[in-house]
């Protein structure tokens, strides 16, 4: 989240647990930026480079539209939950109720938890959960089922491994890390080695076969 307005440059969504390891996608796009300058915003830059990846994967996209306006600090007008802590879910009350105009079901989550309800691996409540969020974003359940099962599976994005091997996020990081996070000491920490935490899925060009 936050590539519309490029506000995925500043906390909180520097540093959400959904955008980690996006610190380091920014950082290579540090050098187009550098030549275009004001020609391209933060936020075109962050959309056509996802254009461009799905292009890669062999995704025919309908094309680009840029024309988006950066913001230049943090937006502190923007009610992102009550929670001081990464993947709190004080939003919930009684049984399942979400507080709105909340859509995500934690915080620093840009939909549903993809482990299940707080972790819990439970289909059935994933799904009251997948419904409720999605419908907030104004999204039907065929629309749903296209992001969720393909976005999770583009680029072997999460990479599955030991969560408690992927260091702090760039807002808590140390000043040596020059404004990166989420180090990973899982082998060589880097490439293959990049691990998230979570699911993780074969990317194909070809799912039907």
């Amino acid at each position: 989240g936050g590539g519309g307005n490029g506000n995925q440059r500043f906390a909180p969504l520097n540093s959400w647990p959904d955008n980690a390891n996006l610190d380091k996608a920014r950082r290579l796009l540090w050098p187009v930026k550098q030549k275009y300058g004001k020609n391209i915003s933060w936020a075109d830059l962050m959309i056509l480079a996802g254009n461009v990846a799905l292009e890669s994967m062999g995704f025919k996209t309908f094309g680009f539209g840029g024309g988006r306006e950066d913001i230049w600090e943090a937006e502190e007008d923007v009610y992102w939950g009550a929670e001081s802590d990464w993947l709190g879910d004080k939003r919930y009350s009684g049984k399942r109720d979400l507080e709105n105009p909340l859509a995500a079901v934690q915080m620093g989550l840009i939909y549903v938890n993809p482990e299940g309800p707080n972790g819990n691996p439970d289909p059935v409540a994933a799904a009251i959960d997948i419904r409720e969020t999605f419908k907030r974003m104004a999204m039907n359940d065929e629309e749903t089922v296209a992001l969720i099962a393909g976005g999770h599976s583009f680029g072997k994005t999460h990479g599955a491994g030991d969560a408690k091997l992927v260091g702090p996020e760039p807002e808590a990081a140390g000043i040596a890390e020059q404004g990166l996070g989420w180090a990973s000491s899982y082998g060589t920490g880097k490439g293959p080695d990049a691990i998230t935490g979570g699911p993780e899925v074969t990317w194909t060009e070809t799912p039907t076969k």
